[in-house]
């Protein structure tokens, strides 16, 4: 369903906008996909959901634009055209898109992907997560959270997804001086039960 509220996404001129108006019909085609979905702006972007829960998303980069599948991992990829976006990433995959062409020669695909994706949430499927326990710890983080015994507590409390968080940030950095500024820098959001974005 259309919601005029986000019109202004799909009529400002941007290098994607004939590309992203074409994706905003295929997902509203409610007769080729099976159901309707509702249309919102979630992290500045169109976001389709059934029943509250997110299903695909349209969104814009510099050199592609995209339909991000919130599930799909567990969406069979019979024409091998999903990205998993970084090693890290667990559940959505996108499909990709340099123009228009390429949108238009994939209509019938993508409206069967997106079909799928629907299915996918209504048959109530997750995405099995990794656990904290099998990302990378820095040693440094390792190091303090041995000496630490408050902040080791304090890190195994908060959610997998606020641990999976640390673990990324502070093991991405390349040199040691930056793992363990990042390290220093965050304890007292550890401390207070707080996550990365919090």
């Amino acid at each position: 369903m259309i919601n005029p509220k986000i019109d202004w996404f799909f009529t400002k001129t941007t290098k994607w906008q004939q590309e992203y108006e074409l994706l905003r019909t295929l997902i509203l085609d409610s007769k080729a996909i099976g159901c309707e979905l509702t249309e919102e702006l979630k992290w500045g972007c169109p976001c389709y959901a059934l029943q509250k829960k997110n299903i695909v998303l349209i969104h814009g980069f510099k050199d592609y634009c995209a339909l991000l599948f919130m599930k799909g991992a567990l969406i069979k990829d019979t024409k091998n055209i999903l990205i998993q976006q970084t090693e890290n990433v667990q559940s959505a995959r996108q499909i990709r898109f340099t123009n228009l062409k390429e949108i238009e020669k994939l209509q019938s695909t993508l409206k069967a992907y997106i079909k799928e994706a629907i299915a996918v949430e209504k048959a109530g499927l997750k995405v099995e997560l990794k656990k904290p326990t099998e990302f990378k710890m820095a040693v440094e983080f390792k190091t303090v959270l041995d000496e630490m015994h408050e902040l080791k507590k304090a890190f195994h409390a908060l959610t997998p997804g606020r641990q999976r968080g640390y673990l990324l940030y502070f093991s991405s950095a390349k040199q040691s001086k930056t793992r363990e500024a990042r390290i220093e820098k965050y304890i007292p959001h550890i401390l207070d039960g707080k996550g990365l974005e919090d």
